[in-house]
């Protein structure tokens, strides 16, 4: 495999950097791309080829200023992006020419991993015969490690209890139904269309699925879980937690894992209307960042990846051809709801 492989002297990278923070939905006046020279590692470094890259809302609020569970990107900076790639050259053995891995990548056609920042980088070697490369920045990647570990940990599902999921057909959602189901409970989905809702019924099986667009979802929720909700899984924030908050059973769990009804909001984020029915009820809300589990994510990765040899789980990924330059397109996609499932951006060809 290394003798096909061209040597990094050879090669330009084209890179994605951050320009300024943006006010409202980000525009291409955002970024600023440039051209670099791929070095050669050195000693227990790498360099590795991107083939996919990972768009998640939660670029969104790296872009921002601020304190949050991760520093923002810096003005000037490659933009922070999971990945999957090919080692190009290696001074590592752990990472040997060929091998496939995923990592923090970055928005560029090359990333250049130094010896003392392979473990910041989480830079691990996958084995494409677990799940398409694409899966491994969906299922078994960092959306379903969050949907694996935000249900199962905090969620903690019990056989007969009714799960609610919001962004039901996008990456973190899907698995969350999936698993739910697994383990034996009613789960009713959110998704905006009736081709999301469609598919999250027919090709995921989950119970049934509300059309956030179609009418009120309070109605969708009355008719669907007439026992009342007992663990709601929040993608969204907004109007839709505060109407799922009225419908909660006692002893229920709400996990806060995104809110991208709200990122692009120019004005200050509000908190739920009808948080007093988590006293009423005895319930719990928490939020859940992903990063505190990376030491189990081996566990997560090989159940997750039985369940999908076993076809007890599918996955959809979207996937937009284009490379790193049309990063600043397609990560709007996220925003405006226009795409259907894990969204993932081609940088370039796996053969």
């Amino acid at each position: 495999m290394s003798t096909s492989l061209p040597s990094p002297g050879s090669l330009s990278n084209r890179q994605v950097r951050l320009a300024s923070r943006p006010v409202g939905t980000p525009t291409r006046d955002n970024w600023h791309f440039t051209d670099e020279a791929v070095a050669e590692p050195a000693a227990g470094g790498v360099v590795v080829q991107t083939l996919y890259l990972s768009l998640d809302p939660a670029m969104r609020g790296w872009m921002n200023e601020g304190k949050s569970y991760i520093p923002p990107v810096g003005i000037g900076e490659v933009m922070r992006a999971g990945g999957v790639g090919r080692v190009l050259a290696s001074q590592q053995p752990d990472f040997p020419v060929g091998s496939l891995v995923t990592g923090s990548l970055g928005v560029q056609q090359y990333c250049s991993v130094p010896a003392d920042q392979l473990r910041r980088s989480g830079l691990t070697r996958i084995d494409p015969r677990a799940g398409s490369l694409t899966q491994w920045l969906n299922v078994l990647g960092m959306p379903g490690m969050t949907a694996y570990f935000g249900l199962m940990d905090i969620g903690q599902p019990k056989a007969g209890e009714t799960v609610v999921v919001s962004g039901a057909a996008g990456a973190v959602g899907q698995t969350v139904g999936q698993l739910a189901k697994i383990h034996g409970c009613r789960v009713v989905g959110i998704a905006g269309g009736p081709a999301k809702c469609e598919w999250v019924v027919k090709e995921l099986g989950f119970d049934a699925c509300i059309d956030y667009k179609a009418g009120p979802v309070k109605d969708g929720l009355k008719t669907h879980c007439p026992q009342g909700v007992d663990i709601y899984f929040d993608n969204v924030g907004g109007e839709i937690l505060d109407t799922v908050l009225t419908r909660i059973n006692r002893k229920a769990r709400i996990i806060i894992c995104g809110a991208i009804s709200q990122y692009n909001n120019t004005e200050p984020v509000q908190g739920p209307k009808n948080y007093l029915s988590l006293l009423v009820n005895r319930a719990r809300m928490e939020g859940m960042v992903v990063f505190d589990y990376a030491d189990r994510y081996p566990q997560a990765v090989a159940e997750l990846a039985g369940h999908l040899q076993s076809g007890r789980m599918s996955s959809r990924e979207d996937v937009v051809s284009g490379g790193v330059d049309a990063f600043p397109d397609t990560l709007l996609k996220l925003f405006t709801g226009e795409n259907f499932g894990k969204l993932v951006l081609k940088v370039a060809d796996e053969a």
